[in-house]
C-alpha cells in the first residue's frame, strides 16, 4: 500500500513539474505582450507642442518634438523652403528653463526679434526668429490648431496594472524554483537563497519607485527581472556559487540603473559631464590595454584581488552616453567628429584587444547613432566601407585571427575539436524540445561557456524552444518600442540613447544565438539578462536606464511628486 502511495505521489509530482514546464513561456508571454501594451498606450499622443507661423503666408507649421532641426535639408524636422537658408541652419529646443533657438554655424545666421544667436538665445510666444529670408513666429498650440485622432486609434483603454505583471513573475519565478527543489530525486533546499534575494532585489526596485519616487510605470524593470531571474534561476540548477555572484552583480546594476536615471533627468548636467565620461572610457581601455589579462584569445580582462571584471562592459555605457549627447547640435558635421574619434579608439581598443566580438557590437552601435545623428546614409556607407577594409587589412597581415573562424559552417566535421561547443548547443537544445527537460537536468552546463556563451542552448534544453523564444522576442521588444517611441522623448539625447542601447542589446543577442548554433561565427559575447558574467549583467542594468529614460513618464512622475 506504501509503495502505491509512494509511486502516485511520484507520478503526480512528475505531471505537476511537466505543467509547470509548460506554465512557464505560456505566463513568459503574457507578462512580455501586457508589459509592451502598457508601454505603447501610456504614451502621449503626437500633437503639436508648439507652433511656428511664417509671417508672410501665415502658414502654421507644426512642431512636434523637444528638440526639432531647422533648415532646407530634407532631413530636417521643420524643413524651409529657403535656398538662402542652410541645410543646418539651426536647432530649436525646450528646457525646464523654456524655449531655446540655437544656430549651427549657418551662412545667415539666425536672428530672434533682430538680435543675432550667437549661438543660443531664448525664445517666448510672440518672437519672430529669422533664418535666411524666411521669418517665423512661435506660438503656442491650441486645441484648434490639430485634428483630434479618432478614438479607433487611440490606447484609451485600461493600462495593465504594474503589481499585477510584477506579481505574475514573480510566480514564474516560482515555478523555476520548484522545479529545482523537487525535481531531483530527493527535496533540496539550497535552490531557495538565490530565489530569496532575487525577490528582495525585485520587490525592493518596485516599491522604492512606485511607492517613494511615485513613477507610474515599472514595464521595463518587469522584463529585465523576468530575463533574470530566467537567468539567475538557470545558474542556480548548474553552480550556486555562479548565482551568488549573478545576484551580486544584479544588486549593483540595480543601482546603476537607480543612479543613472536621475543623474540623465538634467540636460545640462549630460551635456557637462559626457566630455569626462568618454575621458574615462579611454583611459580604461588604457589600463585594459596595459594590465589586462589574456582569457581565451582576448585580452579583455583586468583582476583587481579575488574579483575579475571586463572594463568593455562598462565602457558600453560611456559609449551610448558619449554618442548620444547631441543636444544643441543636431545634423551637423562638426557634431559627429568628436564622436568618430572616440569610436575609432575605442573600436581599434578592442581590436587590439583581439575581443572581436565587442568590436562588433561597438562598431553596429556607432552605425545606429551616426544614423539618428546626422540623418545621412552616407555617412553609414563609408563607415561600413572602411571595417571592410580594415578587416581586409587585419586578415591579410595577421591570417592567424581567420583561423579562429575556420571551423564556421563546418562544426559537425570537428565535433571533437573546435566544433565541440556548437555541436554540443545543437544536439542538447534539440533534446528539450518544446518545455525542456526540467530546471537542473541539462547536460550543456556541464560543457565549457555553457552557462556563458552557450546559455542560449540550455534555455532550449532545460526550459525549451518556447521560452527561448519569449526572451528573444523580451530583447527584440526594447528595439521596437524604442523606435516606436523614439520622437516623443523630451531631448533627443533621450531617444538616440534609448534606440542605440536597444540595438546594442539586439546585436550582441544575435550575435551569442547565431554564434553558438554555427549561423555566425562564435564570437564568445554575453546573451543579455541571462549569461553568467557580473561585468555584463551590471552593463545591461546600466543600458536599460537609457530606455527608462527615453520614457516621458519617468520625469514626469517626479516632477509630479516633487
Amino acid at each position: 500500500m506504501l509503495a502505491q502511495i509512494m509511486e502516485f505521489l511520484g507520478t503526480t509530482l512528475t505531471v505537476v513539474l511537466f505543467v509547470l514546464r509548460v506554465l512557464i513561456p505560456l505566463l513568459s508571454a503574457v507578462v512580455l505582450w501586457r508589459c509592451f501594451v502598457s508601454l505603447r498606450r501610456g504614451r502621449r499622443r503626437e500633437d503639436p507642442v508648439i507652433l511656428l507661423e511664417e509671417m508672410v503666408t501665415h502658414v502654421k507649421i507644426p512642431v512636434l518634438y523637444w528638440e526639432n532641426s531647422i533648415g532646407r535639408s530634407r532631413s530636417c524636422d521643420v524643413v524651409l523652403p529657403d535656398h538662402t537658408a542652410s541645410r543646418d541652419h539651426a536647432v530649436l529646443m525646450r528646457r525646464e528653463s523654456g524655449w531655446l533657438i540655437t544656430d549651427t554655424n549657418s551662412k545667415s545666421g539666425t536672428f530672434v526679434n533682430g538680435t543675432r544667436a550667437q549661438p543660443t538665445l531664448p525664445v517666448m510666444p510672440g518672437d519672430v526668429i529669422a533664418m535666411g529670408s524666411t521669418a517665423v513666429m512661435l506660438q503656442r498650440a491650441n486645441e484648434g490648431d490639430f485634428k483630434k485622432k479618432r478614438a479607433l486609434f487611440q490606447w484609451n483603454r485600461k493600462i495593465p496594472s504594474p503589481m499585477g505583471l510584477m506579481f505574475t513573475v514573480f510566480l514564474i519565478q516560482i515555478f523555476l524554483v520548484a522545479q529545482l527543489c523537487f525535481g531531483g530525486t530527493a527535496f533540496v533546499y539550497e535552490p531557495l537563497i538565490p530565489f530569496g534575494a532575487l525577490a528582495l532585489l525585485e520587490w525592493g526596485l518596485y516599491f522604492y519607485s512606485m511607492r517613494v519616487l511615485h513613477r507610474v510605470s515599472f514595464e521595463l524593470e518587469t522584463i529585465g527581472f523576468l530575463l533574470s531571474g530566467i537567468g539567475v534561476m538557470l545558474l542556480a540548477g548548474a553552480d550556486l556559487k555562479l548565482a551568488y555572484t549573478q545576484l551580486v552583480a544584479m544588486a549593483g546594476g540595480i543601482m546603476l540603473f537607480s543612479i543613472l536615471i536621475p543623474f540623465m533627468g538634467n540636460l545640462d548636467r549630460v551635456a557637462k559631464w559626457r566630455f569626462a565620461i568618454g575621458l574615462a572610457a579611454v583611459a580604461l581601455f588604457a589600463v585594459n590595454l596595459a594590465f589586462g589579462i589574456a582569457a581565451h584569445g582576448a585580452k579583455n580582462w583586468i583582476s583587481i584581488g579575488p574579483v575579475t571584471i571586463q572594463p568593455s562592459e562598462f565602457i558600453k555605457i560611456a559609449f551610448v552616453f558619449a554618442g548620444a549627447s547631441t543636444l544643441d547640435r543636431l545634423q551637423t558635421t562638426q557634431n559627429l567628429t568628436e564622436f568618430l574619434v572616440f569610436s575609432g579608439i575605442c573600436i581599434g581598443s578592442l581590436f587590439l584587444m583581439r575581443d572581436f566580438g565587442t568590436a562588433s557590437i561597438f562598431f553596429v552601435t556607432f552605425l545606429l547613432i551616426s544614423f539618428m545623428r546626422s540623418g545621412s546614409l552616407r555617412t553609414v556607407v563609408l563607415a561600413c566601407s572602411a571595417a571592410v577594409l580594415g578587416a581586409f587589412m587585419i586578415l591579410k597581415f595577421k591570417p592567424y585571427i581567420a583561423d579562429r573562424f575556420a571551423v564556421w559552417r563546418h562544426v559537425w566535421e570537428f565535433s571533437d575539436g573546435t566544433g565541440y561547443q556548437q555541436t554540443r548547443v545543437l544536439s542538447y537544445a534539440a533534446s528539450g524540445g518544446l518545455f525542456g527537460a526540467g530546471m537542473g537536468e541539462g547536460h550543456l552546463k556541464n560543457v565549457f561557456a555553457g552557462t556563458s556563451d552557450l546559455v542560449f542552448g540550455m534555455i532550449c534544453e532545460e526550459l525549451g524552444l518556447v521560452l527561448a523564444v519569449v526572451v528573444v522576442l523580451c530583447i527584440l521588444m526594447f528595439s521596437i518600442y524604442t523606435k516606436l517611441d523614439a520622437t516623443r522623448s523630451r531631448s533627443t539625447f533621450y531617444s538616440i540613447a534609448a534606440c542605440s542601447a536597444a540595438g546594442m542589446l539586439l546585436f550582441q543577442t544575435a550575435l551569442n544565438i547565431f554564434g553558438a548554433t554555427d549561423v555566425l561565427p562564435l564570437t564568445g559575447v554575453t546573451l543579455p539578462f541571462i549569461s553568467a558574467g557580473g561585468s555584463s549583467m551590471i552593463s545591461v542594468w546600466g543600458l536599460l536606464a537609457f530606455m527608462k529614460a527615453s520614457d516621458e513618464r519617468t520625469y514626469a512622475a517626479r516632477r509630479k511628486s516633487a
